[in-house]
């Protein structure tokens, strides 16, 4: 015998509030979870001074030592990503694809602010997924803006990808903190930024995703190869020191 069970009033809505769910959960399942601290690689690219890059950040802020980070740690495809405005530590520790291998006699360090977004690539540094690291094992590539006037011509010893630890840390760390005309992001733009002075990956002060909102693919757009950046990588360790 079959019996048939009416739909429950509000049946349509509770399942359209499922399957937007289930299309959230997809979404973001295509980003890159990625821990406090850790290993990852190093490239740089040319940003000009005074340029406004992806995240909308001040104008200033490219007065002192910022980065781009690949699109799948970022967050988002295109504009701001909950990357846009956090710090990092990035120390050096060798450049892995330089043959023999090199090992810098001095550790370089530097705090970097996320201002750009590197787009994914088919090849590159900054083709990391949730599937598989890039090239260098490493899930995050962080492209830092060098030459620059914050960042010494010897922080890079030579032309190899380098390798390297992260530390997220407080952006109180920053060499643009006391500058209050580095922080923030752009008003009047005539489009949407989101660049806070010192995100903590909660989800009251940091950014949410411009292609999640929007409705856009996790890899749009999608470029056939690396795109400004120089071939270094490095030994990078991250770590996100948050200072509550």
């Amino acid at each position: 015998m079959i019996f048939y069970i009416p739909p429950l009033p509000g049946h349509r809505s509770f399942v359209l509030s499922v399957l937007l769910s289930l299309l959230s959960l997809a979404l973001a399942s295509d980003w890159i979870q990625y821990p406090p601290s850790g290993y990852g690689t190093m490239t740089h690219y040319t940003l000009p001074e005074g340029f406004i890059a992806a995240c909308g950040c001040a104008i200033n802020s490219t007065l002192y030592p910022t980065a781009a980070m690949n699109q799948m740690a970022y967050g988002s495809s295109t504009s701001y990503g909950p990357a846009c405005g956090q710090c990092f530590n990035l120390t050096l520790l060798d450049a892995f694809t330089a043959s023999p291998p090199f090992y810098p006699n001095t550790t370089n360090s530097v705090v970097v602010k996320i201002t750009d977004l590197c787009p994914y690539a088919k090849q590159g540094w900054c083709n990391a997924t949730t599937s598989g690291p890039n090239a260098g094992g490493g899930y995050l590539n962080f492209d830092l803006s060098w030459p620059s006037a914050s960042i010494p011509n010897t922080f890079f010893p030579s032309d190899p990808s380098y390798y390297g630890t992260y530390q997220s840390v407080s952006c109180e760390y920053w060499k643009g903190w006391n500058n209050s005309a580095a922080l923030g992001s752009v008003a009047n733009l005539g489009y949407d930024s989101c660049c806070p002075d010192n995100p903590t990956r909660n989800t009251n002060d940091t950014c949410p995703s411009y292609s999640d909102q929007a409705g856009i693919s996790a890899r749009e757009p999608e470029r056939s190869g690396a795109w400004s950046q120089e071939s270094w990588t490095c030994c990078i360790t991250f770590k996100h020191l948050l200072v509550l």
